[in-house]
């Protein structure tokens, strides 16, 4: 984002006592010269030193904003944004003064931002805008209230809203930053974290349904193999005292329950298929 600089001291400014901005130069003639001027590179110029002029109040209603999770430098750039925009699309001809065509659009830009960028989950606009009325709600409540959080009836009676609506802006209230799964539980002295409530992958449901598949085709082995097999993988006997068992050479053994396992994935695979 491109920074803009603050304008010169010797910027002239009104003189109105009453004005509701004490930063708010008078650039009434740069906006009627503005009107009139083409698009190229002098009316870019201008527009720049209009911008200029009206940074300290940019940076003015950027600072309202301070904690709640955005730097006021990139909030003074998003404030910034949002001037270049009001001077662009300002029309004098329309008979408002610009500060009050200027001042929705730097704010406006300014929660667009964070509502685009800064909640932790995607909230839709009306329930940020329940959040907002509640959260508003409960600051002014808070002097009557005795130090407790107001109640749901009390927010609805208070706003003017529902109980439902009031319920929805209290869950967006926990949606702008959600707690990290590492965090630690309330009252937890060992380090209990949510991460710890969570469930993991059981391991045994693969290794029935593996021997569920298993079993029509080693009800087709022949006889012996089926026994090593038994000997091996339920038994856990090795292969030279199966071997033993049986009287044959362990590397025979050996092949045999290669032979027999490949033989019984290539069977299973077939029988998914």
């Amino acid at each position: 984002m491109t920074t803009v600089r603050a304008p010169a001291k010797s910027q002239t400014k009104r003189t109105s006592a009453k004005h509701p901005h004490d930063d708010a130069p008078d650039t009434s003639a740069e906006f009627q010269e503005l009107a009139h001027l083409p698009d190229g590179p002098e009316k870019q110029a201008l527009q720049q030193q209009v911008v200029e002029a009206w940074i300290p109040m940019a940076e003015r209603l950027a600072r309202q904003f301070r904690n709640r999770g955005e730097t006021l430098d990139d909030l003074e750039q998003v404030a910034a944004l949002g001037l270049v925009k009001a001077v662009n699309r300002y029309d004098p001809e329309r008979g408002a003064a610009f500060e009050s065509f200027a001042v929705p659009t730097v704010v406006g830009e300014v929660k667009r931002h964070f509502r685009d960028n800064l909640w932790g989950l995607h909230v839709p606009r009306r329930a940020q805008e329940l959040r907002n009325r509640v959260r508003a709600a409960h600051r002014e409540l808070s002097h009557t209230a005795d130090g407790r959080r107001p109640g749901v009836e009390e927010v609805a009676e208070h706003t003017g809203m529902t109980e439902q609506e009031v319920r929805t802006g209290l869950e967006a209230l926990d949606s702008y930053a959600p707690l990290s799964l590492d965090a630690e539980l309330p009252g937890s002295e060992d380090g209990f974290a949510l991460v710890d409530l969570l469930g993991d992958q059981d391991s045994g449901y693969d290794r029935a349904v593996d021997r569920e598949s298993l079993k029509p085709a080693l009800r087709r082995l022949p006889e012996r193999e089926r026994h090593i097999l038994y000997m091996r993988f339920f038994c856990d006997m090795t292969q030279s005292r199966i071997a033993e068992q049986l009287g044959i050479s362990q590397m025979h053994v050996s092949r045999l329950i290669s032979r027999t396992c490949s033989s019984l994935c290539e069977q299973v695979m077939a029988d998914v298929a």
